[in-house]
Protein backbone atom coordinates (compact mmCIF):
# COMPACT_ATOMS: atom_id res chain seq x y z
CA UNK A 1 0.00 0.00 0.00
CA UNK A 2 1.36 3.43 -0.95
CA UNK A 3 0.65 6.74 0.77
CA UNK A 4 -1.78 7.57 -2.05
CA UNK A 5 -3.80 4.45 -1.20
CA UNK A 6 -4.37 5.50 2.41
CA UNK A 7 -7.75 7.00 3.39
CA UNK A 8 -8.02 10.73 3.90
CA UNK A 9 -7.08 11.96 7.40
CA UNK A 10 -4.94 8.83 7.97
CA UNK A 11 -2.32 10.93 9.78
CA UNK A 12 -5.01 12.53 11.98
CA UNK A 13 -6.25 9.08 13.02
CA UNK A 14 -2.72 8.07 14.03
CA UNK A 15 -2.43 11.18 16.21
CA UNK A 16 -5.73 10.31 17.90
CA UNK A 17 -4.39 6.79 18.54
CA UNK A 18 -1.62 8.32 20.67
CA UNK A 19 -4.18 10.21 22.77
CA UNK A 20 -3.68 8.22 26.04
CA UNK A 21 -0.50 10.20 26.68
CA UNK A 22 -2.69 13.25 27.44
CA UNK A 23 -4.12 13.44 30.96
CA UNK A 24 -7.94 13.55 31.10
CA UNK A 25 -9.75 16.55 32.60
CA UNK A 26 -11.89 14.13 34.65
CA UNK A 27 -9.38 11.76 36.30
CA UNK A 28 -10.09 8.06 36.03
CA UNK A 29 -11.80 6.94 39.23
CA UNK A 30 -10.24 4.28 41.44
CA UNK A 31 -13.34 2.37 42.56
CA UNK A 32 -11.77 -0.80 43.92
CA UNK A 33 -13.16 -3.85 42.17
CA UNK A 34 -14.64 -3.02 38.77
CA UNK A 35 -17.55 -5.05 37.42
CA UNK A 36 -15.97 -7.47 34.96
CA UNK A 37 -17.65 -8.83 31.84
CA UNK A 38 -16.53 -11.02 28.98
CA UNK A 39 -17.86 -8.56 26.41
CA UNK A 40 -19.36 -5.06 26.36
CA UNK A 41 -21.27 -3.45 23.48
CA UNK A 42 -22.03 0.29 23.37
CA UNK A 43 -23.20 2.48 20.51
CA UNK A 44 -24.75 5.85 19.62
CA UNK A 45 -22.59 7.92 21.95
CA UNK A 46 -22.71 10.93 19.59
CA UNK A 47 -19.52 12.61 20.74
CA UNK A 48 -19.47 16.15 19.37
CA UNK A 49 -23.05 16.93 20.39
CA UNK A 50 -24.60 18.42 23.51
CA UNK A 51 -26.92 15.40 23.67
CA UNK A 52 -24.07 13.04 24.57
CA UNK A 53 -24.45 12.07 28.22
CA UNK A 54 -20.73 12.13 28.95
CA UNK A 55 -21.13 12.10 32.74
CA UNK A 56 -22.95 8.76 32.79
CA UNK A 57 -20.69 7.21 30.13
CA UNK A 58 -17.52 8.24 31.99
CA UNK A 59 -19.03 6.74 35.14
CA UNK A 60 -19.80 3.52 33.23
CA UNK A 61 -16.28 3.26 31.83
CA UNK A 62 -14.78 3.84 35.28
CA UNK A 63 -16.87 1.09 36.91
CA UNK A 64 -16.68 -1.72 34.32
CA UNK A 65 -14.11 -3.77 32.46
CA UNK A 66 -14.18 -6.49 29.80
CA UNK A 67 -12.03 -8.74 27.65
CA UNK A 68 -13.63 -7.33 24.49
CA UNK A 69 -15.49 -4.10 23.78
CA UNK A 70 -17.50 -3.37 20.65
CA UNK A 71 -18.17 0.24 19.65
CA UNK A 72 -21.23 -0.33 17.49
CA UNK A 73 -21.38 2.91 15.52
CA UNK A 74 -22.28 6.59 15.89
CA UNK A 75 -19.57 7.02 18.50
CA UNK A 76 -18.68 10.37 16.92
CA UNK A 77 -21.37 12.54 15.33
CA UNK A 78 -19.75 13.73 12.12
CA UNK A 79 -23.05 15.13 10.84
CA UNK A 80 -23.26 17.68 13.66
CA UNK A 81 -19.53 18.45 13.71
CA UNK A 82 -19.74 19.46 10.04
CA UNK A 83 -22.40 22.04 10.92
CA UNK A 84 -20.94 23.34 14.17
CA UNK A 85 -17.86 22.26 16.07
CA UNK A 86 -18.59 21.22 19.63
CA UNK A 87 -16.09 19.14 21.58
CA UNK A 88 -15.83 19.68 25.36
CA UNK A 89 -13.01 18.25 27.44
CA UNK A 90 -15.26 15.45 28.71
CA UNK A 91 -15.55 14.07 25.17
CA UNK A 92 -11.76 13.87 25.05
CA UNK A 93 -11.95 12.00 28.35
CA UNK A 94 -14.19 9.33 26.79
CA UNK A 95 -11.77 8.82 23.90
CA UNK A 96 -8.90 8.67 26.41
CA UNK A 97 -10.66 5.98 28.46
CA UNK A 98 -11.40 3.82 25.42
CA UNK A 99 -7.83 4.01 24.14
CA UNK A 100 -6.59 3.37 27.68
CA UNK A 101 -8.58 0.11 27.72
CA UNK A 102 -6.88 -0.95 24.51
CA UNK A 103 -3.48 -0.24 26.10
CA UNK A 104 -4.46 -2.43 29.06
CA UNK A 105 -5.23 -5.38 26.80
CA UNK A 106 -8.95 -5.08 26.06
CA UNK A 107 -9.76 -5.92 22.47
CA UNK A 108 -11.58 -2.87 21.03
CA UNK A 109 -13.59 -3.30 17.82
CA UNK A 110 -15.05 -0.17 16.25
CA UNK A 111 -17.87 -0.62 13.71
CA UNK A 112 -18.70 2.85 12.30
CA UNK A 113 -22.33 3.88 11.78
CA UNK A 114 -23.99 6.47 9.58
CA UNK A 115 -23.10 9.46 11.78
CA UNK A 116 -19.43 8.46 11.88
CA UNK A 117 -19.32 7.13 8.33
CA UNK A 118 -16.10 9.13 7.77
CA UNK A 119 -14.35 6.33 9.71
CA UNK A 120 -15.57 3.59 7.33
CA UNK A 121 -12.71 4.05 4.80
CA UNK A 122 -10.35 2.94 7.59
CA UNK A 123 -12.00 -0.53 7.79
CA UNK A 124 -9.38 -3.25 8.20
CA UNK A 125 -6.93 -0.93 9.95
CA UNK A 126 -5.83 -0.71 13.57
CA UNK A 127 -5.21 2.57 15.40
CA UNK A 128 -3.85 2.50 18.94
CA UNK A 129 -5.27 -0.99 19.46
CA UNK A 130 -8.70 -0.10 18.06
CA UNK A 131 -9.70 -2.37 15.18
CA UNK A 132 -11.94 -0.75 12.54
CA UNK A 133 -14.43 -3.16 10.93
CA UNK A 134 -17.46 -2.75 8.69
CA UNK A 135 -19.18 -5.58 10.62
CA UNK A 136 -18.09 -8.42 12.89
CA UNK A 137 -19.08 -11.87 14.12
CA UNK A 138 -18.90 -12.65 17.81
CA UNK A 139 -18.97 -16.08 19.44
CA UNK A 140 -20.32 -16.13 22.99
CA UNK A 141 -18.86 -18.24 25.79
CA UNK A 142 -21.65 -20.79 25.31
CA UNK A 143 -21.09 -21.05 21.56
CA UNK A 144 -23.75 -18.77 20.04
CA UNK A 145 -22.66 -16.87 16.94
CA UNK A 146 -23.80 -13.24 16.74
CA UNK A 147 -23.57 -10.79 13.87
CA UNK A 148 -22.55 -7.30 15.05
CA UNK A 149 -23.25 -4.20 12.96
CA UNK A 150 -24.55 -0.67 13.48
CA UNK A 151 -27.86 -1.25 11.71
CA UNK A 152 -28.32 1.77 9.44
CA UNK A 153 -28.05 -0.68 6.55
CA UNK A 154 -31.63 -1.73 7.35
CA UNK A 155 -33.10 1.75 7.86
CA UNK A 156 -35.38 2.45 4.87
CA UNK A 157 -35.18 6.22 5.44
CA UNK A 158 -31.38 6.08 5.35
CA UNK A 159 -31.41 3.92 2.22
CA UNK A 160 -34.09 5.64 0.15
CA UNK A 161 -34.45 9.17 1.54
CA UNK A 162 -31.13 10.35 2.93
CA UNK A 163 -32.26 14.01 2.80
CA UNK A 164 -35.17 13.15 5.10
CA UNK A 165 -32.75 11.55 7.52
CA UNK A 166 -30.83 14.84 7.79
CA UNK A 167 -34.06 16.77 8.47
CA UNK A 168 -35.03 14.22 11.10
CA UNK A 169 -31.57 14.58 12.63
CA UNK A 170 -32.03 18.34 13.02
CA UNK A 171 -35.42 17.87 14.69
CA UNK A 172 -33.97 15.18 16.93
CA UNK A 173 -31.23 17.49 18.19
CA UNK A 174 -33.81 20.15 19.07
CA UNK A 175 -35.48 17.50 21.22
CA UNK A 176 -32.08 16.73 22.76
CA UNK A 177 -31.68 20.36 23.84
CA UNK A 178 -35.02 20.15 25.63
CA UNK A 179 -33.88 16.85 27.13
CA UNK A 180 -30.72 18.53 28.50
CA UNK A 181 -32.75 21.33 30.13
CA UNK A 182 -35.06 18.82 31.79
CA UNK A 183 -32.11 16.70 32.97
CA UNK A 184 -30.33 19.75 34.42
CA UNK A 185 -33.48 20.84 36.28
CA UNK A 186 -34.03 17.34 37.71
CA UNK A 187 -30.39 17.19 38.79
CA UNK A 188 -30.72 20.49 40.70
CA UNK A 189 -33.81 19.11 42.40
CA UNK A 190 -31.95 15.94 43.37
CA UNK A 191 -34.07 13.75 41.09
CA UNK A 192 -32.65 10.80 39.07
CA UNK A 193 -31.95 11.02 35.33
CA UNK A 194 -35.02 10.74 33.08
CA UNK A 195 -35.22 11.17 29.29
CA UNK A 196 -38.19 13.14 27.98
CA UNK A 197 -37.32 12.18 24.39
CA UNK A 198 -37.26 8.48 25.24
CA UNK A 199 -40.64 8.75 26.96
CA UNK A 200 -42.11 10.66 24.00
CA UNK A 201 -40.81 8.09 21.51
CA UNK A 202 -42.57 5.27 23.34
CA UNK A 203 -45.83 7.23 23.23
CA UNK A 204 -45.78 7.90 19.48
CA UNK A 205 -47.48 5.11 17.53
CA UNK A 206 -45.50 5.58 14.30
CA UNK A 207 -42.19 5.44 16.16
CA UNK A 208 -43.22 2.22 17.90
CA UNK A 209 -44.27 0.66 14.58
CA UNK A 210 -40.99 1.70 12.92
CA UNK A 211 -38.91 0.22 15.74
CA UNK A 212 -40.85 -3.06 15.66
CA UNK A 213 -40.47 -3.38 11.89
CA UNK A 214 -36.78 -2.49 12.05
CA UNK A 215 -36.13 -5.18 14.67
CA UNK A 216 -37.90 -7.79 12.55
CA UNK A 217 -35.97 -6.88 9.38
CA UNK A 218 -32.59 -6.99 11.17
CA UNK A 219 -33.38 -10.37 12.75
CA UNK A 220 -34.45 -11.76 9.37
CA UNK A 221 -31.15 -10.62 7.83
CA UNK A 222 -29.27 -12.39 10.63
CA UNK A 223 -31.24 -15.61 9.96
CA UNK A 224 -30.31 -15.42 6.27
CA UNK A 225 -26.65 -15.33 7.27
CA UNK A 226 -27.02 -18.45 9.38
CA UNK A 227 -26.14 -16.93 12.74
CA UNK A 228 -27.86 -17.33 16.09
CA UNK A 229 -28.47 -13.65 16.64
CA UNK A 230 -27.59 -10.04 15.93
CA UNK A 231 -26.33 -7.09 17.97
CA UNK A 232 -26.93 -3.59 16.64
CA UNK A 233 -27.64 0.00 17.65
CA UNK A 234 -28.82 2.91 15.47
CA UNK A 235 -32.41 3.40 16.71
CA UNK A 236 -31.56 4.38 20.32
CA UNK A 237 -33.83 1.70 21.77
CA UNK A 238 -32.25 -1.00 23.93
CA UNK A 239 -34.14 -4.24 23.43
CA UNK A 240 -34.01 -8.02 23.41
CA UNK A 241 -36.43 -10.03 21.29
CA UNK A 242 -36.50 -13.42 19.59
CA UNK A 243 -37.76 -13.82 16.02
CA UNK A 244 -38.19 -17.45 14.87
CA UNK A 245 -35.33 -18.57 17.08
CA UNK A 246 -33.01 -15.67 16.12
CA UNK A 247 -31.94 -13.36 18.95
CA UNK A 248 -32.19 -9.61 18.38
CA UNK A 249 -30.15 -7.45 20.75
CA UNK A 250 -29.98 -3.65 20.59
CA UNK A 251 -27.43 -2.06 22.91
CA UNK A 252 -29.29 1.28 23.08
CA UNK A 253 -27.49 4.62 23.25
CA UNK A 254 -25.77 7.19 25.48
CA UNK A 255 -28.03 10.10 24.61
CA UNK A 256 -31.47 9.03 25.86
CA UNK A 257 -31.50 5.67 27.63
CA UNK A 258 -27.77 5.36 28.50
CA UNK A 259 -27.62 1.59 28.06
CA UNK A 260 -24.94 -1.02 27.43
CA UNK A 261 -25.19 -4.67 26.43
CA UNK A 262 -22.91 -7.03 28.31
CA UNK A 263 -21.97 -10.71 28.09
CA UNK A 264 -21.17 -12.52 31.32
CA UNK A 265 -18.46 -15.17 31.44
CA UNK A 266 -20.99 -18.00 31.13
CA UNK A 267 -22.32 -16.55 27.83
CA UNK A 268 -25.51 -15.08 29.28
CA UNK A 269 -26.27 -11.53 28.15
CA UNK A 270 -27.87 -8.54 29.83
CA UNK A 271 -28.88 -4.99 28.95
CA UNK A 272 -27.70 -2.54 31.60
CA UNK A 273 -29.58 0.70 32.19
CA UNK A 274 -26.82 2.82 33.70
CA UNK A 275 -29.00 5.54 35.30
CA UNK A 276 -30.74 2.76 37.24
CA UNK A 277 -27.36 1.22 38.16
CA UNK A 278 -26.15 4.59 39.49
CA UNK A 279 -29.39 5.11 41.44
CA UNK A 280 -29.02 1.69 43.09
CA UNK A 281 -25.40 2.43 43.94
CA UNK A 282 -26.30 5.80 45.51
CA UNK A 283 -29.17 4.19 47.46
CA UNK A 284 -26.74 1.58 48.77
CA UNK A 285 -24.34 4.30 49.92
CA UNK A 286 -27.14 6.18 51.66
CA UNK A 287 -28.30 3.00 53.41
CA UNK A 288 -24.74 2.24 54.49
CA UNK A 289 -24.29 5.75 55.95
CA UNK A 290 -27.60 5.44 57.78
CA UNK A 291 -26.52 2.12 59.35
CA UNK A 292 -23.21 3.66 60.46
CA UNK A 293 -25.00 6.59 62.10
CA UNK A 294 -27.48 4.25 63.81
CA UNK A 295 -24.65 2.04 65.07
CA UNK A 296 -22.86 5.09 66.48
Amino acid sequence: MTMNDLPRNFDVAHKVANFPSIKPSVPERVVGERRKFRTIWISDVHLGTKGCNHELLIDFLDHTDSETMYLVGDIIDGWRLKKKFYWPAEHNDIVWRILRRARRGTRIIYIPGNHDEMVRPFSGMNFGGVEIMRAAFHTTADGRRLMVLHGDEFDTIMLAHRWLAFIGDAAYHLMMKLNNWVAAARNRLGLPYWSISKAAKHKVKNAVEFISKYEEVVARAAAERGVDGVVCGHIHTAEFRVFDGVEYWNDGDWVEGCNALVEHFDGSMEILNWPEEVARRETGRTDAKTKVREAA
